[in-house]
């Protein structure tokens, strides 16, 4: 077995203080936050395809991120490469899972036969690495957006054909998730959009995409699959416009085909702000209908309009994302994924460490921020008196349904504008607060 990364030591905590680039300063993974500890509420995973698979290239440049294991003339021996590569990563890393795409982890063949084949092999040293070092598999989903064949969708294509290939991959990465015990699987409608109204037939395509996922959850059960089952929002890009657009479409379209019991959330920071919206929007709309189920952890260049998929680094945008995961519940089985990439000019092998690190301290920061600050309770303080006049009176009858808009017209003629005078939503107090609590965690 070659090892490919004989020059760095295990990852360790080194605190706060420490100027070593290859420790963490907060993330410690048996720190106790509340009751759990910082591994158990955090539930780490990398991100197979941009860790491992990831070159560098851009519509403007040739590849930068030349990988020793894949220097391989043969792509099914650079696939196996890659496997001792990203096991030993993630256990120098101290990472406990990880999420793979069937193309990330496989090279496709010129049949879905070839493509199976290779794929078996792959996921049997696949297999044995991860009982050799114990970490476990989050999430498997299959690439339906890379091949030619899906240029006009997959589920949604407008030839069957296409929509039989996408079926039988997915089968294919469901056999291959629940045989490495994968704790959750993803559906990313990558292109399951459209480019012009003018060539699209909206309607079929999303009953075409419902049908899909009743096919699945048929097939969930024949195999018994238990892992829980997540779609991923995101507005656009590939696409112009996605069917899957922010949390609210999706939610909209699975209740519209009856499909709500059966599925949940996998939320992205970057494609949060793809949608205008924030990360903390996405994960509380989510939340607030039960329906947060796993994170993509990365962020985008505000600057740019396009999925940068960068290392999350903004401790203010982590403290209010572990708020909303924290006021769920927690992830479990879901996890943070970093669905993020190295810069292209990030381009040496020590580079993948620092990334995670970052991230990993990022995100463990950001856990202790939201800890400290729920536990006080001031901003649920303050929302439940903004809100008080829902406790009673007409308020209350409001909450209730006991009132409707002839009662509520009847109330509100005798009001005198001058004497509804309103509270002050104190937003500014309201971030200071946030700002204490990151600052002092």
């Amino acid at each position: 077995m070659k090892n490919y990364f004989d020059f760095i030591e295990k990852v360790k905590y080194e605190g706060p203080d420490s100027k070593n680039p290859l420790a963490f300063n907060y993330y410690q993974a048996d720190k106790k936050i509340g009751s759990k500890t910082m591994a158990e509420h955090l539930r780490f995973s990398m991100a197979y395809w941009h860790s491992m698979t990831e070159d560098g290239s851009d519509p403007f440049g040739s590849p930068t991120l030349v990988r020793p294991w894949d220097r391989f003339d043969d792509p099914r021996e650079a696939a196996k490469a890659r496997v001792e590569a990203a096991f030993e990563f993630m256990t120098k890393l101290g990472i406990d899972y990880f999420c793979f795409h069937d193309a990330d982890v496989a090279p496709q063949g010129e049949t879905l036969k070839e493509s199976n084949r290779n794929l078996d092999e792959i996921i049997n040293l696949i297999e044995e690495k991860m009982q050799e070092t114990g970490i476990k598999l989050l999430w498997g989903t299959s690439n339906l957006f890379s091949h030619p064949i899906f240029m006009h969708g997959a589920a949604t294509s407008p030839d069957a054909r296409v929509f039989s290939c996408a079926a039988a991959k997915v089968k294919k990465a469901l056999e291959a998730t629940k045989r490495l015990g994968g704790e959750n699987y993803v559906f990313w409608g990558g292109r399951e959009g459209y480019e012009t109204l003018l060539n699209t037939d909206m309607k079929l395509e999303q009953d075409n995409l419902a049908r899909f996922f009743e096919m699945v959850l048929n097939y969930v059960e024949e195999i018994n699959f238990e892992g829980q089952l997540l779609i991923e929002p995101k507005p656009k890009e590939p696409t112009k416009h996605q069917y899957d657009f922010d949390s609210s479409s999706v939610i909209a379209f699975l209740r519209n085909y009856g499909l709500e019991d059966y599925f949940k959330l996998n939320i992205e920071a970057n494609h949060a702000t793809l949608a205008a919206h924030t990360f903390q929007h996405e994960l509380r709309y989510a939340r607030i209908n039960d329906m947060l189920g796993s994170v993509d952890a990365n962020q985008g260049d505000l600057l740019l309009g396009w999925d940068t998929d960068q290392f999350p680094s903004n401790l203010y945008s982590t403290t209010l994302a572990m708020y909303e995961i924290l006021k769920a519940g927690g992830l479990e089985p879901g996890g943070l994924n970093f669905d993020a990439k190295v810069r292209r000019a990030s381009f040496q092998l020590e580079d993948l460490f620092y990334a995670h690190i970052l991230g990993m301290d990022s995100f463990a920061k950001g856990l202790e921020a939201a800890h400290s600050l729920l536990a006080s309770g001031e901003i649920e303080d303050f929302i439940d008196r903004r809100y008080h006049s829902y406790q009673e009176g007409v308020g209350k009858k409001i909450r209730e349904g006991k009132i409707g808009l002839k009662e509520l017209s009847e109330e509100a003629l005798d009001y005198r504008f001058e004497d509804l005078q309103l509270e002050s939503g104190q937003q500014e107090r309201l971030e200071a607060i946030v700002n204490r609590h990151l600052l002092q965690s």
